[in-house]
């Protein structure tokens, strides 16, 4: 693609980088093919190559963003699909990381989703906050059976917004608060220390997958040192630079305390956004002097929890023997939905499938595995209904298997796809930990049985 930018306009690097991004569109059209809010809604502006067009008009011409571009941009998931699909290597990621940030900085909302946003920014990546919302959430739905129905009626009056976020907290699968805090010691011959992230909505949706992880790596022969913190992800991409800088910083000065304390092997990471967050700090810090060293590090050695496990070697054997009350993963049908941050984001989709295999689980494909499930993060309450769609079209996906399982290495994906009635939507972490003879998973019990932690 040619473009015309000014030399004042190159002298910032933010520019001079999506510049050349830029460049590399050929206008192919592959893209289109795979981008989820061009299969819904047809409309070229919301494909990756119609919002590149949008991206580039708006900052070659130094130019404020308009409601009308910001609502195709809006659309965009950064399901990251386009960047698997390209020929050329166009890394929208950063490009559409870039154009958010400009939206920030130049486009005023109207004060609804202003105070939407804010609140998102507020409340997600801190535990606490997330769990007091969740709690009032809880309450709120107790008083709304008490009411009259005509008061029920004008609640459904809500904005759509605040209903998909009600919805998602009523969805929210059962965490078990204290189950990810906890560090571990390696078990018989010790291979070395990885850190393991907790997160942030993680560590409250679902801890059990970070605890899981602990036992996993344990057996591995790792010891394992928890780090509780935001990456920055859930700011980042509401377009908040400094919001997420400042996160990320602080959990790049806890991973260093603990590299200085001793050697790291790996950051360990259960959640995908995470990762695919993470693995980018080194280009997120790349023009700060104090930190782009100890960011580039951090990203180096940064890996999902299946990655690392496939990586080391670590033996993810067959299922163990069924528990005393005869539950036994041995063969169970498992229909295994690459989170975007995994496949387009990480570049890791076979792995995780073929540990679950080689754990003796019957993994099954899911048709249009390559679209996202609506989740990103806080997309699916920021575009309910975009994401309502996408969620009805992976779940008739999902049942078009013989599976009734559901394995994902998200926690936005298992909240967005959970209470589907007939699917249960489980960590792999989970799966995997269940095969070597650790507790049957949480959102499992009832379909076959409550099982000791067999650790």
């Amino acid at each position: 693609m040619q473009t015309h930018f000014q030399p004042a306009q190159l002298a910032d690097p933010d520019v001079a980088a999506s510049e050349q991004i830029l460049r590399k569109c050929v206008h192919c059209g592959f893209c289109t093919a795979t981008c989820p809010t061009y299969v819904l809604l047809g409309d070229e502006l919301d494909s990756p190559r119609g919002r590149i067009y949008l991206i580039k008009d708006m900052l070659e011409n130094s130019r404020p963003a308009t409601q009308p571009v910001v609502t195709h941009l809006d659309r965009c998931l950064s399901c990251l699909s386009c960047m698997t699909t390209c020929p050329s290597g166009v890394h929208y990621q950063h490009l559409i990381d870039h154009a958010r940030v400009h939206v920030e900085r130049t486009y005023r909302r109207p004060w609804r989703e202003r105070m939407l946003r804010a609140a998102l920014a507020s409340t997600l990546p801190y535990p606490r906050r997330l769990r007091a919302a969740l709690a009032a959430a809880a309450l709120a739905r107790g008083i709304a059976r008490l009411l009259p129905r005509g008061v029920r009626r004008l609640s459904r009056r809500l904005p759509a917004s605040l209903g998909a976020m009600l919805s998602l907290a009523s969805r929210a699968p059962p965490g078990v608060r204290g189950e990810g805090s906890r560090d571990g010691v390696a078990r018989g011959e010790r291979r070395g220390r990885v850190a393991l992230l907790a997160g942030c909505a993680q560590s409250v949706l679902n801890p059990q997958a970070h605890a899981a992880s602990v036992r996993l790596l344990e057996r591995a022969g790792f010891d394992v040192v928890t780090i509780e913190g935001c990456c920055g992800a859930l700011v980042h991409h509401l377009g908040r630079a400094a919001h997420n800088r400042a996160l990320a910083a602080r959990l790049l000065e806890r991973i260093d305390t603990e590299r200085r304390r001793g050697e790291l092997d790996a950051v360990v990471l259960t959640a995908s956004g995470c990762g695919t967050h993470l693995k980018d700090y080194g280009h997120l810090f790349r023009h700060d002097a104090q930190l782009a060293r100890s960011a580039a590090a951090a990203s180096g050695i940064a890996r999902d929890i299946t990655e690392w496990l496939y990586e080391t070697g670590c033996a993810v054997g067959a299922a163990g023997a069924p528990s005393s009350k005869g539950s036994s993963p041995a063969g169970l049908a498992v229909a295994y939905h690459s989170a975007c941050s995994m496949q387009h984001g990480q570049q890791l989709d076979r792995i995780p499938q073929q540990l679950l295999e080689r754990a003796g689980f019957a993994v099954q494909e899911i048709p249009e595995g390559h679209l996202c499930c609506g989740s990103a993060g806080t997309y699916n309450i920021l575009q309910p209904q975009i994401a309502a769609q996408l969620r009805d079209r992976k779940l008739e996906n999902i049942r078009r298997t013989s599976a009734r399982v559901v394995a994902t290495g998200n926690v936005g994906c298992i909240t967005q796809l959970a209470g589907a009635g007939d699917l249960k939507v489980v960590h792999t972490a989970e799966l995997l930990d269940w095969a070597q003879g650790g507790p049957e998973p949480l959102t499992l019990r009832g379909r076959t049985g409550s099982s000791p932690d067999r650790r």
